[in-house]
This record gives C-alpha cells, sequence and structure tokens, in this order.
C-alpha cells in the first residue's frame, strides 16, 4: 500500500518538475510526444499481451514438475528478444512514429521531437523488462517491489528535471546537449524502475536462464489468449493517436496566433492526470478486492450476489468521487496551481489547465462507474462486449473532440476536448449498465429463471446507482456553497498564488466532508461515506468521534461483505480504458 501512495505522490512531484521545467506551450508538447511513444507502442504490440495472460499462464505451468522453471525461461527470452527487436525498429522509424502523432509539428520542434524520441524509445525494452519480471513476481504472490518500483523512476525524473531547470533556467528551444540530458535521463529512470524488481525476484527463488527452444513449448497460446485485450488496447490507443493529434494541431494554432498560455497536449495530459487520481487510487482498489468475490458468484450462477457486490462498490466509492468532482469543478485553477504553478508555469497557464480540469470533473463519476460495471462482464466470461463499450466511448470522444476543435477558438479548444470527454465518459456509462443489465437478464432466462422486467432507466439506477449519485451530490450542497465563498474571499485577501491556493482547497475540502457526513444519514447514504470513516478511523485525535458516529448500513441477504478499502499500483500509461 505504501508503495502505490509512494509512487502516486512523486509522481505528482513529477509531472509538476517536468511542467516547471518545460511549460505547458511547445518545448511541453515535444517532450510529451516523443516521451509517450515507448509507452504506446509497448502497450500497443506486446504490453497488452503480458499483462492480460502472463500471471495465468506462469500459474499453470507452476504445476509442472519444475514448477514451471523451464516455461517461465522460455517466455521470458522469447519476450526479451522480441522487446529488443522492437526497440531498434521504433528507433529507426522515429521521424515516422513523430510524424504520426504530431503531424503539426514542423521546423526545429520536428526536430527536437525526434532527437528525443531516439533517446527515449529504447525504453521500450525496458517497460518489456519491467512488465516480465513484474508478472512473475505477481504469479509468486509478491506484490511490494512492483507497487514501489515506479516511485524510484519518479525519482530519477524529478533529478533530472530538476538539474535541467537549474542548467537552463526556464522554457526555450532545447540545445543538443539538452535533448540529450532529458532524453537519456527519462530513460535512466525506467532502467532503474526494472532494475528495483531484481532482488525480489531473486529473494521468490526465480533464476532466469536463457532458452531459446521454443519449438513445441506452446508459446502461442498466451498470445491468443489475449486476443480481445490486444484489440482493447488498440481502440483506446487508437483514441489516444486521435486526441494526440488534435491537441498538438492546437499547441501549433495557438503559437502561430499568438496565444500565450499553453493550451495543448502538455496542459491536457497534466490536467488528466489530475482528475484521474481518485479512480486510480479508490475505485481501482475497491474493484481489485471485490473481484475474486464477483468472479465465484457468476461462475456459480448467483445473479444477485454479483449485481450486489457490483452496486456495493459503487456506492462505497460514490461519497470520494463526488467531493472530488466537485473539487475538481468549483478549485479547479486552485488544485492545478498548487500542483504545477511553478517555474516556467504563469498564472495564465495555471487558470487554463483549471479550466480543462473543471471540463473533466463531471465525468470523473461516470468513469468510475463504467470502470466498476465493466468488471462485471469479465466475471461473467464475457471480454468481448467491454471492447464494443471501449469503441463506443474512445469514438463518441474522438468525434466529439474533433468538433470541438474546429468550431471552438483555439483558447477554449482544449476545454472543449476535456468537455468532449466528459460527454463521452456519460455515453459509456449509462450504456455500460443498460448492456450489463440485459447481460444478467439473459444468463438468469438460460438457468430457468423469470428475469423481472425493466427498462433502460431502472438499469441507470440499480446498477449505475444514479439515485445515490445526485443524493451525496445534494448533501454536498451546503459544503459547495462554502467552497465557492472560501474560494472568493481567499482570492481576493491572499492572492491566486500558493498561500490562496492552499488555503482554498484545504478549506474547501473540509466544508465538502463536513456536509457530507452530516447529512448522509438522513438522506440514507451512510455506504457512501465508508472510506472517509476509515480515514478518520486512523486519525488518532478523532478516533473515539469516528468510532461513535460510524454508519452500520442494513446489508440485504445475500449481498456479499462490503470490499476492503485498500490502495493498489496506478498505470503510468494514460489510457481510457474501462
Amino acid at each position: 500500500m505504501l508503495g502505490s501512495v509512494a509512487s502516486r505522490i512523486t509522481g505528482f512531484l513529477r509531472s509538476a518538475m517536468v511542467v516547471a521545467a518545460l511549460g505547458t506551450g511547445l518545448a511541453g508538447d515535444a517532450f510529451s510526444v516523443a516521451n509517450t511513444l515507448p509507452n504506446i507502442v509497448f502497450m500497443l504490440l506486446i504490453g497488452g499481451a503480458l499483462n492480460s495472460v502472463f500471471v495465468p499462464e506462469l500459474v499453470r505451468a507452476s504445476q509442472q514438475p519444475d514448477g514451471g522453471a523451464m516455461f517461465t525461461d522460455r517466455l521470458i527470452t522469447a519476450c526479451l528478444v522480441l522487446l529488443l527487436a522492437i526497440s531498434a525498429v521504433t528507433m529507426a522509424a522515429a521521424p515516422w512514429l513523430v510524424g504520426l502523432y504530431a503531424p503539426s509539428f514542423t521546423g526545429d520542434q520536428l526536430e527536437v521531437t525526434v532527437a528525443l524520441a531516439r533517446y527515449c524509445l529504447p525504453q521500450i525494452f525496458f517497460y518489456g523488462v519491467f512488465a516480465v519480471l513484474g508478472q512473475v513476481l505477481n504469479a509468486r504472490e509478491r506484490f511490494g517491489a512492483m507497487m514501489w518500483a515506479p516511485a524510484a523512476n519518479n525519482l530519477v525524473a524529478i533529478g533530472v528535471f530538476g538539474l535541467y531547470l537549474i542548467l537552463v533556467g526556464g522554457e526555450g528551444q532545447m540545445s543538443p546537449g539538452q535533448v540529450v540530458l532529458l532524453g537519456v535521463g527519462s530513460t535512466v529512470g525506467i532502467v532503474v524502475q526494472a532494475l528495483v524488481l531484481l532482488p525480489s525476484l531473486s529473494r521468490s527463488g526465480y533464476r532466469w536462464r536463457p532458452r531459446f527452444d521454443w519449438r513445441g513449448a506452446d508459446l502461442a497460446r498466451p498470445l491468443r489468449a489475449a486476443g480481445w485485450a490486444l484489440l482493447l488496447i488498440a481502440v483506446t490507443q487508437a483514441a489516444f493517436w486521435a486526441i494526440t493529434v488534435l491537441c498538438t494541431g492546437v499547441s501549433r494554432r495557438a503559437a502561430a496566433e499568438g496565444v500565450a498560455v499553453g493550451v495543448g497536449l502538455t496542459a491536457y495530459n497534466n490536467a488528466y492526470q489530475l482528475w484521474i487520481v481518485p479512480q486510480g487510487i479508490l475505485v481501482v482498489s475497491l474493484v481489485t478486492a471485490a473481484l475474486p468475490a464477483l468472479t465465484r458468484a457468476a461462475q456459480t450462477g448467483d445473479h444477485a450476489e454479483l449485481t450486489g457486490g457490483l452496486v456495493r462498490t459503487v456506492r462505497t466509492s460514490t461519497g470520494v468521487v463526488i467531493i472530488a468532482t466537485l473539487m475538481f469543478l468549483l478549485l479547479g485553477e486552485q488544485v492545478t496551481g498548487l500542483v504545477y504553478g511553478y517555474g516556467t508555469v504563469t498564472s495564465g497557464d495555471v487558470r487554463v489547465l483549471g479550466q480543462i480540469l473543471a471540463a473533466f470533473a463531471l465525468g470523473l463519476p461516470a468513469l468510475c462507474v463504467q470502470y466498476t460495471l465493466t468488471r462485471g462482464f469479465y466475471a461473467l466470461d464475457d471480454p468481448r462486449t467491454p471492447v464494443l463499450l471501449a469503441l463506443l466511448t474512445s469514438g463518441t470522444n474522438a468525434a466529439l473532440s474533433a468538433i470541438a476543435v474546429h468550431t471552438l477558438p483555439v483558447r477554449w479548444a482544449t476545454v472543449g476536448m476535456a468537455m468532449a470527454h466528459t460527454l463521452a465518459c456519460l455515453t459509456g456509462a449509462a450504456t455500460t449498465a443498460i448492456m450489463l443489465h440485459r447481460r444478467i437478464r439473459r444468463a438468469e432466462a438460460l438457468k430457468d429463471r423469470q428475469p423481472q422486467r425493466t427498462g433502460s432507466t431502472s438499469a441507470l439506477n440499480s446498477l449505475g446507482q444514479l439515485g445515490i449519485h445526485l443524493r451525496v451530490a445534494l448533501a454536498c450542497l451546503p459544503g459547495a456553497t462554502a467552497t465557492i465563498l472560501i474560494a472568493t474571499w481567499t482570492r481576493n485577501q491572499l492572492g491566486t498564488g500558493t498561500a490562496g491556493s492552499l488555503a482554498a482547497v484545504t478549506a474547501g475540502g473540509m466544508f465538502l466532508v463536513l456536509s457530507l457526513l452530516l447529512v448522509a444519514r438522513p438522506l440514507r447514504i451512510t455506504e457512501a461515506t465508508a472510506p472517509l470513516h476509515l480515514i478518520l478511523n486512523r486519525l488518532p485525535a478523532l478516533r473515539a468521534r469516528a468510532c461513535a458516529d460510524r454508519p452500520l448500513p442494513s446489508r440485504r441477504r445475500g449481498e456479499p461483505t462490503p470490499p476492503t478499502v485498500m490502495t493498489t499500483r496506478s498505470s503510468s500509461a494514460r489510457t481510457d480504458v474501462p
């Protein structure tokens, strides 16, 4: 748990340092494209397969007389050879890849981006090493090192960009030496991330030995099993390509029109990284804890327990998710100022980042609902439907984003793209609830049960828990009003700097939490406050009062026990996979 928290915190520090050093304009976009390409290529060509099927295959191989050592050796060797070949080819194809994701880049910016990409693309190999070794550790039920490893990468990146900031002092055209520093330094961070796993792998008792006797070793089975996972990754990466092309085009238009604030890819990505935090920390943890019970319920045909588990997971996360949504919506500028408002970042850049974050905000509850309900399809052994849902969500996002870019002034184009993402999330969540509801009804019919005839509105309320979301928002209304007032007061009295932003975010968060806790019981939404009470119970000064006020929601017969709140590692790749 601590490793995940450390990785998340150092990740924010890393993002803040990158923005402080390069800004949110053309230089920042050049680095964003170059440093994102390795992750895109890795996930598209091999990462999805590794993350989806490696653990089941290794667990299955562990039943062999040698404990699966030979199979593991062959699989790792084959993956490393493939990764090495992919890395070499992509380094040679760097100009084409940059042109694919940033077709609007020209002149010096194009040359700098291609040069950075050539230094960053070897990361593909080390991303693969990290994924392969990490999955071996997961199969042996050793999870700690993989949670801590991203923190090591983040610390290296913080050092590299801190040195760049000291030597260069601000945004500007990069010299060849500066390109080497940033490109090589970023790749060294991924190398360190992979090497951190070696001590834990050694303690697990596994020793890798290269084996090239692949014929007849059944190594093709993992790739065949990963077919739907690879298709899902391809869909989301295609959407990411479209968003990247649109954002980089906005950057070039802004520079040509003399717009001084950063409104392109860097601003979009950094606002997104803040927006995804509640889902990455809380919702992923809840779903991870609940998934084994959901799978068992689906396998035994207990669809009431499956539905109850999904509903309870959604309800448990709702309080924190709605509070985060209101924080981003009402205090977007203050939140982004606290995280990114340093170095070359101007007050105008912070204002744009805050507006993008606010535009993302209303899509957060929908994203969390869709992420949770999608696991219902996997529990029912249906990997096909999530791909179709990803097509709908990603296609809607790309289409609406293109409309925003071509109809809005360049200053508001990226904000419009964030709003397009919100609309896509809402569409995806509603469709997911309806399709899962119908899928469960069909499964009940196959068991000769009479399914209840309900419409789409009932599906949204029963699985998507639309009612509890609205009641939680209503409970937070007094706190939201106080947050608006305190934000206005701090801006007038303390300004828009760090002091004013910190005061507004701290006071606003306290008002929202207090408002929800006070009104939760009358509105019968005590399940939504469970994570908040868990946090209060961990504060020694408030332990006695929190225990006295802790709600004990009634549980209907047949419903599973609420999942335990825990923290898991969040992916470093930006993706909209539900």
